[in-house]
């Protein structure tokens, strides 16, 4: 948002990018573009163990993977388990951004064991079309693929954000991490004015869609706040158990080839700034 800073960063001289994958983001940072990103962790982890220098500082949403599919499908709360759920694409493919984005490594994995291909896409845009065409079965994305696909054809959410992962790191703020000792002051009024934005979309959603529908150029507001609602865990904090589930990602990275070794927390994480600005318990699963 970037004329809605708060007042935060009213000094800063930014500019602002969009990508449309977490790894086309890496890229955006490996080359030098990009000081400070918002990003699913997993391709955060895959990088760091290639030697690029980054720090996630906040946190910002959880369980934002969705898995989306025409309505001749049975849903989640038909059927009572992921897995029986699953087994309805059995010898189908289902589509989902690159290789090492979040939603990717989800999918490949509550899907290792049954008869599923997966079919990247470089652009998460590409989904939609695919499934009205039938080159696959299912979606698997962002809450706003959800709400496009569901405007363009009759679908459901077959398995709901809170099922595919529990407490998955969808988002967090990422940084360079020189930036860390150059510009500390600067880490703190963009987290400050990070968890505001947060707020917003929790307790004022019409508002925060306004904004969003004007500064991103979506269809409408109507679509963006769909989009909220089907995940609305926004905060800025750092928990546990967001730090324990992006852990957890670490055995599935390696199975999957995308990483070799291990990762400790300090090697993915710096706290010192969010402790700062977010002294307060972490609100992802109730209001600020």
């Amino acid at each position: 948002m970037k004329n809605e800073t708060f007042g935060y960063l009213n000094d800063y001289d930014l500019k602002w990018s969009l990508y449309p994958t977490g790894p086309a983001m890496m890229d955006s940072f490996a080359s030098g573009e990009t000081d400070i990103g918002y990003i699913g962790l997993p391709p955060v982890m895959i990088r760091l163990e290639n030697g690029l220098k980054l720090k996630c500082v906040a946190g910002g949403h959880i369980e934002g993977t969705v898995m989306v599919a025409p309505n001749s499908y049975k849903t989640f709360y038909e059927l009572g388990s992921v897995k029986t759920v699953l087994e309805q694409f059995e010898g189908e493919i289902i589509g989902t951004p690159s290789r090492g984005c979040i939603h990717d490594v989800i999918i490949n994995e509550i899907t290792k064991d049954l008869d599923i291909t997966i079919k990247n896409f470089e652009w998460a845009d590409f989904i939609p079309d695919a499934l009205e065409d039938g080159e696959i079965a299912a979606g698997v994305g962002t809450p706003s693929l959800a709400t496009v696909i569901s405007n363009r054809m009759d679908s459901n959410i077959v398995i709901p954000p809170y099922k595919l992962w529990p407490y998955n790191p969808s988002y967090g703020i990422v940084v360079r991490e020189d930036l860390i000792d150059e510009s500390p002051e600067f880490i703190t009024q963009f987290l400050k004015a990070h968890e505001k934005a947060c707020n917003l979309i929790k307790l004022q959603p019409e508002n925060a869609a306004k904004i969003a529908y004007k500064e991103l150029e979506v269809v409408n507001k109507e679509f963006v706040l769909n989009t909220y609602k089907i995940s609305p865990k926004y905060c800025a904090s750092l928990p546990e158990d967001y730090i324990n589930s992006t852990l957890k990602f670490i055995p599935v990275l390696k199975n999957l080839g995308y990483m070799k070794s291990n990762l400790i927390k300090d090697e993915i994480f710096e706290l010192k700034f969010i402790q700062k600005t977010h002294p307060e318990p972490a609100h992802y699963n109730s209001t600020p």
